[in-house]
């Protein structure tokens, strides 16, 4: 980072400059069929207490058992992170009260996760990318969920989540502002859907995080941090981030100081609050799970599943940019998801010039999907349609503007519409005629002298010509066409 940027990154105080430091420790629900440690089901919206087994309510004398698929989803995220994994790791106890986990302690890891160091590298912006390091991504089940709103006189547990497999993944402190933070998140929920190792919805629970914040004076040692816990959308995870960096340097500057604790962000008042000091590790008592063995395998597993990883974000957009030519950010956008990748390499196959079909998804239909509450695999216009648009208008069968009113039409006839046969019906092919277009340039000519008059003192008026043609035209004129027979015949 340039030190021009750093400076743009820090938040002004009453006394001068500030630094905000943010560590992240995102909370991801693996996905899998069954729990960590039971054969419970996963299943999201079930009847509340439905997906409880024995070993889940810590019924006496039952053990858990570890579930195979979740560790293999630990290790193929930690391959996505480019990070060490451990061939040997050991599940502890967090002795820690949990209202609704029956236990009364979590099992996780403590000194011997299953996922050393890795690295991140992030797009925060178009022309700014940083790299943040990842220190561990450990196993640990999941708590349930504590119902206060039922009674006004008892708390209701559900336990379906109680035991889900969680992988939580801690950064370093490496984070300097909001914006950061937000880029890293949406990485990494992008590099874990890609794998298919969690699905990365917020609204469902199933990627969370705790953010840690604290601020310095630029160039000082870290200060002391507090931590929010369970922050429930990248959106949260900014505003939060900004207004525990404010009231810290509130209060240092009133010559007070930080308190390590764990706070919670409240959205709707724009404020944290404290829940409790800060717990440290020798709070939790670890210590190894007695009932459950060190997990313990081989290179050749490692191998086999590091064989089976699909294309990750990164390869994918070195990929775009030098196979298709295009820019960082349209490439950086295409594999945002990896759905979308798939749909516009589906365009190109199809026949669509790539910087077009980019051009069209990025300009066009992301808009249109965002505005009616499509996804790119649930919106009505189908990959084959949208190519063979970005091909008429490339072959100037269509302007650019006939195009768009193509698409409406396509949207509402849904996936099974041929743009092509829409077109040729309805006559929007675009005149390339020159006769047909000099006598409309003409007639816009002869019925405006003033306007004539005008432009030759004004060459920025040529556009409205443009306009006027393109309108007696019923937009069907090719435009640069029009641009240069009104250059010529107005002199300009």
């Amino acid at each position: 980072m340039t030190a021009a940027v750093a400076r743009a990154k820090y938040i002004k105080g009453a006394t001068g400059d500030w630094e905000i430091v943010i560590g992240l420790e995102i909370h991801a629900q693996v996905t899998s069929l069954s729990k960590l440690f039971s054969g419970a089901s996963t299943g999201f919206g079930a009847a509340p207490n439905s997906h409880v087994s024995l070993v889940d309510a810590a019924m006496p004398g039952m053990l858990p058992v570890i579930n195979e698929e979740c560790v293999k989803q630990a290790v193929r995220t930690g391959l996505g992170l480019k990070a060490q994994i451990n061939k040997r790791s050991v599940f502890d106890r967090k002795n820690y009260f949990y209202p609704d986990l029956p236990q009364g302690y979590q099992i996780s890891q403590f000194k011997f996760p299953i996922v050393g160091e890795g690295e991140v590298i992030v797009d925060v912006t178009a022309t700014e990318q940083i790299r943040v390091g990842v220190e561990r991504l450990h196993l640990e089940q999941d708590a349930g969920k504590s119902i206060h709103d039922m009674s006004p006189t008892m708390s209701f547990v559900d336990l379906n989540r109680s035991g889900v497999a969680l992988m939580e993944i801690v950064s370093r402190p490496d984070l300097r502002s909001a914006e950061e933070a937000r880029a890293y998140v949406t990485k990494l929920r992008t590099i874990m859907r890609y794998l298919g190792t969690c699905d990365g919805d917020m609204e469902k629970g199933s990627l969370r995080a705790d953010v840690n914040v604290s601020v310095r004076r630029p160039g000082e040692p870290l200060g002391t941090r507090c931590e929010i816990k369970n922050v429930n959308s990248i959106r949260f995870i900014g505003q939060a981030i900004e207004v525990e960096a404010r009231r810290q340097i509130a209060i240092i500057e009133d010559g007070g100081k930080i308190n390590q604790e764990t706070r919670l962000f409240d959205p709707g008042r724009g404020e944290t609050r404290s829940m409790r000091s800060k717990e440290e590790a020798q709070d939790y008592r670890y210590f190894p799970d007695p009932d459950l063995l060190p997990l313990e395998f081989d290179q050749a597993f490692v191998d086999a599943l590091a064989a089976g990883l699909p294309e990750l974000p990164d390869a994918k957009k070195a990929r775009f940019m030098s196979d298709y030519g295009l820019a960082s950010y349209d490439a950086g956008v295409l594999v945002m998801e990896r759905e979308t990748a798939d749909y516009f390499e589906e365009m190109v196959r199809e026949g669509a010039d790539p910087k077009g079909a980019a051009n069209w998804l990025i300009n066009e239909y992301f808009g249109r999907l965002n505005k009616g509450g499509f996804t790119i695999e649930s919106g009505p216009v189908s990959a084959k349609a949208n190519s063979v648009i970005v091909q008429m208008v490339t072959a100037n069968t269509i302007s650019g503007k006939i195009a768009k009113d193509l698409i409406e039409i396509v949207w509402e006839a849904g996936r099974g519409a041929d743009p092509l046969a829409i077109v040729k019906e309805r006559g929007m092919e675009q005149v390339t005629d020159t006769g047909a277009i000099e006598a409309a340039v003409d007639a816009i000519i002869a019925g405006n002298p003033d306007k004539v008059e005008q432009a030759k003192a004004k060459p920025t008026m040529l556009g409205w010509f443009v306009g006027q043609v393109m309108k007696q035209t019923g937009g069907k004129a090719n435009p640069q066409s029009v641009n240069d027979l009104l250059k010529s015949k107005l002199g300009i």
